[in-house]
């Protein structure tokens, strides 16, 4: 058999379930860290229960995924994961699911891991919002497990600071309401509302068009150059306010 038929018979098995995200479908990936309990605790122990030194690589990870072929109008990151909004014009892989998920799970894990000195990986799954309204939901989802993920962090690792085991530091909070576990914080000195902003809200970096005084090298002449930069927010607004920045960047048409 020549290659040229060997070649196209067994392509078929690779793409056979090659699926495709649908134009005027808004992409959203969400990449998580894969065992990375027992890495920031055990093989490379982190400060309890947020890390500045974490944060910042994530950070860099997201940042480095914007930048990396695809058109991202929002990344977003919390905890151990990543959420990235797509511009809805984004055709990178013909909106392949496979070619999507592989490769920036693969350039998640490689910037991570080049970070921390060690090997790191991150899986990807893909969803596909048909409304701007499922779009805004998504992420305010993302933004409400972090500010749960918060309130429950905290509380933990100030019971495991008194000497509660794993176990019962767990178990003291499984029947705690929300305003029990703030009264908990309070009751030891720690006002939850008073906590940094990224502990509560998470980190969002998107692209902002700056201005920069400049000279025009022909005429010599006084001029203004615009270009696109990423910003990181550590200061995300909540609820409505929040809804209302991604509302304007699913509409931004960088």
């Amino acid at each position: 058999m020549k290659f040229d038929e060997l070649d196209a018979r067994m392509r078929v098995y690779e793409t056979a379930h090659d699926h495709c995200v649908l134009p005027g479908i808004t992409i959203v990936a969400r990449l998580d860290g894969r065992h990375f309990t027992r890495l920031t605790r055990e093989r490379h122990p982190f400060d309890t229960p947020y890390d500045e030194r974490f944060r910042d690589m994530m950070v860099a990870t997201t940042e480095h995924l914007m930048g990396c072929g695809f058109k991202i109008s929002l990344g977003y990151t919390q905890s151990d994961e990543i959420s990235l909004l797509f511009h809805r014009d984004d055709n990178t892989f013909g909106r392949k699911l496979r070619k999507l998920e592989s490769v920036l799970s693969g350039e998640a894990s490689a910037k991570f891991s080049l970070l921390l000195g060690d090997v790191a990986c991150f899986d990807c799954r893909i969803s596909q919002l048909p409304r701007r309204e499922d779009v805004i939901d998504y992420f305010r989802w993302r933004q409400e497990d972090a500010n749960r993920n918060a309130l429950n962090g905290h509380c933990y690792w100030m019971l495991r600071g008194e000497g509660q085991t794993v176990e019962a530091a767990t178990q003291t909070l499984v029947h705690l309401s929300v305003a029990d576990k703030n009264e908990l914080l309070f009751q030891r000195g720690v006002n939850f509302n008073d906590l940094p902003d990224w502990h509560k809200r998470g980190v969002g970096l998107y692209w902002q068009l700056t201005e920069k005084p400049g000279i025009n090298p022909v005429t010599d002449e006084a001029v203004i150059s615009r270009r696109w930069k990423i910003v990181t927010d550590y200061h995300l607004p909540r609820k409505d306010e929040f809804d209302a920045l991604v509302h304007r960047l699913v509409s931004q048409t960088r």
